[in-house]
């Protein structure tokens, strides 16, 4: 008892930091939507999508030699994987992401990003055959029922703007899913694991040079609208790189790392809600019943998928260890 008092004050405040943590980066990352729909509205959607990656890229390449680390050297098959991770999970997903967030509203957007960790964990169960739980089927379903409640009863909802705007989200989750299938086949086929910081400076690097490619292949001007930018445009786009998204990253990481995914993906819940109510605060986004009915369908589902009890039983003998 003597000597396993000291080692629980000690891991307790560090717990505590990482939760904080946890939920400091879930209510950036709900704000980042927000921050995404004003920034369509005021700049070319390519260019503000590849600025942000490139800032992060930044961000994570700068941690990375920081902490004494080297960019991976991936050769043959492994460089090509991890190249179609890259441009699935950081170029597809954003290009279909910012051409969302020009045809639906950031409430909504919140609310189908709920679906991201539920789709990971459907598509690793189909590519690796792993079992779903009949909590966690039940789980999707509640969630997906709530996210479709707000596509079908938005005031304007057709097969028009709005409509097309909730399927373009949903298409960029479906690439980024893809992409972390691809990640963890590499993973298995690649006996050496650079570390998640390297691996992340990688993927962004690529994925942010496939985007600054298409702006100068695809749009008139190229990157020369970056000259004429404001000074608020900058700032968010800076906070939206580096911080939301680069150092976001890095947090959500060591999250995972110190008390397992099962457990931070329950933060996850908070984005729809956050997000929810961010469009409604910034952007003055009108709000309805169904947007209400599709935040507790969604934090219901979410709670169910991550609802492990047995897990939970064994937590406090673990928390010396994680």
């Amino acid at each position: 008892m003597t000597t396993s008092r000291p080692v629980e004050q000690s891991v307790a405040p560090a717990l505590l930091g990482m939760h904080l943590a946890l939920m400091a980066t879930m209510v950036v990352w709900a704000l980042n939507v927000t921050l995404i729909k004003w920034l369509v509205e005021t700049m070319d959607v390519m260019l503000s999508a590849a600025m942000r990656m490139g800032f992060a890229t930044l961000a994570l390449v700068a941690l990375m030699y920081l902490g004494g680390k080297q960019l991976p050297l991936f050769r043959g098959r492994i460089l090509v994987l991890a190249c179609l991770a890259a441009l699935l999970m950081v170029y597809g997903n954003q290009v279909l992401f910012v051409s969302a967030m020009t045809r639906t509203t950031a409430s909504n957007a919140a609310l189908i990003l709920a679906l991201n960790s539920l789709l990971n964990g459907v598509m690793e169960a189909l590519f690796f055959r792993k079992r779903l739980r009949p909590l966690y089927l039940l789980g999707v379903a509640i969630t997906l029922a709530g996210v479709c409640l707000v596509i079908f009863n938005n005031p304007a909802a057709s097969w028009s703007a709005p409509s097309v705007g909730d399927l373009l989200v949903l298409a960029s989750m479906l690439s980024f899913g893809l992409g972390v299938v691809v990640l963890q086949y590499l993973s298995l086929h690649n006996d050496r694991h650079p570390g998640q910081l390297s691996l992340n400076s990688f993927i962004y690097g690529v994925g942010a040079l496939a985007l600054i490619l298409h702006v100068l292949v695809f749009t008139d001007n190229g990157l020369a609208p970056m000259l004429e930018l404001p000074g608020s445009v900058w700032a968010v786009l800076l906070f939206s790189g580096l911080v939301i998204t680069g150092l976001g990253a890095v947090a959500w990481g060591r999250g995972v790392a110190t008390i397992g995914a099962g457990r931070a993906a329950i933060y996850m819940s908070w984005v729809p809600l956050l997000g929810v109510a961010f469009g409604a605060l910034v952007l003055k986004e009108p709000l309805t019943q169904w947007h209400l009915y599709a935040v507790l369908a969604v934090l219901t589902g979410t709670a169910l998928c991550n609802l492990q009890p047995e897990r939970w039983r064994r937590a406090p003998s673990r928390l010396g260890t994680e």
